[in-house]
């Protein structure tokens, strides 16, 4: 069944490389796709990012597989709209998926991108074949942000933290140069989202591609907006009923803590966790030789050999 969906699929007839989907309540979802095979729609991380956080290291995936990319709205090229709720991105997930004409997709997504992904398989869970969550955020709020603050508090200097802190600051003012203040504030902050041996240069993806001004909408308003629509989440009850096999890889040395990450495990039964020593928040970036291949396995619907159900 899986292989008649992807064969199905990847048989449609290939969209520009750069279009848009059109919502029922009128924004513009942009979306491109790359490669060729079986369809894989990316989620990147955020809120109020773009898909350039992710793209240049994911090329290995766009050998087999047809890679859809998207800005989700709010950030990059997508509308920079003004109702930003979890549920907004949900119901742009699935306008993409009906646009493209897949039936169950394949849905790899990036550290708040899980969000998505585990709402949409909750709700439409007969249009999920499969999902890869990478460096995800936990499947409940609990104390998820207090001990991820207080882990990249200690990872960064005194001077680091007030300088980042007036960078962010920054983006609020529409005079000062928002590209720039995106560029030096991740030059700041991605060292200690990364393993200890890992250096910046790891990451080959561009976090500051958008325009000026989706940047800055990104980060003042679409951030903000989407993550206190999320309230205090839990999805670990509901999770129970997500049938779809989930592959989650995730760095030990991810500021995320692990053992909040692994209930996402623990709350599905179809789902499988790859714990990865020396590795920050881009295990796609810092292991690709371990990673890659990984997911090649899962989807080619196999558990790659150190994954745990537990």
């Amino acid at each position: 069944m899986l292989v008649v969906a992807f064969l199905l699929a990847a048989n449609l007839a290939t969209p520009p490389a750069d279009t848009y989907v059109d919502t029922v309540d009128h924004v513009r979802i942009w979306y491109t796709s790359r490669g060729k095979g079986s369809p894989l729609i990316v989620i990147h991380g955020g809120p109020g990012m773009d898909h350039g956080s992710l793209a240049a290291d994911l090329v290995p995936l766009e050998k087999q597989h047809r890679v859809v990319y998207y800005d989700q709205r709010g950030g990059g090229r997508s509308t920079l709209a003004t109702e930003l709720s979890i549920d907004d991105h949900v119901r742009d997930l699935d306008a993409l998926r009906r646009h493209l004409g897949i039936d169950k997709v394949t849905l790899l997504a990036h550290s708040f991108g899980p969000a998505i992904a585990a709402l949409y398989a909750m709700r439409h869970p007969e249009h999920v074949e499969r999902m890869i969550f990478l460096g995800p955020i936990p499947p409940r709020r609990g104390a998820f942000r207090e001990e991820y603050g207080a882990t990249m508090q200690k990872r960064l200097t005194p001077e680091q933290q007030k300088r980042a802190g007036e960078l962010a600051q920054s983006y609020a003012s529409e005079s000062s140069d928002a590209v720039a203040a995106c560029r030096e504030y991740w030059s700041i902050q991605t060292p200690p989202r990364l393993g200890k041996s890992h250096p910046l240069s790891v990451v080959k993806s561009d976090l500051c591609t958008a325009s000026a001004e989706a940047i800055r909408y990104g980060m003042t308003k679409t951030n903000g907006t989407t993550s206190a629509s999320m309230g205090d989440w839990d999805w670990t009850a509901q999770l129970a009923q997500v049938k779809a096999p989930t592959l989650v890889i995730h760095g030990e040395e991810d500021a995320l803590p692990m053992d909040m990450v692994s209930e996402w495990v623990r709350a599905m039964p179809e789902a499988r966790i790859l714990r990865l020593p020396k590795t920050g928040h881009f295990p796609h970036a810092e292991q690709p030789a371990i990673v890659f291949p990984a997911i090649e396995f899962f989807l080619a619907g196999k558990w790659p050999k150190d994954a745990a159900r537990k």
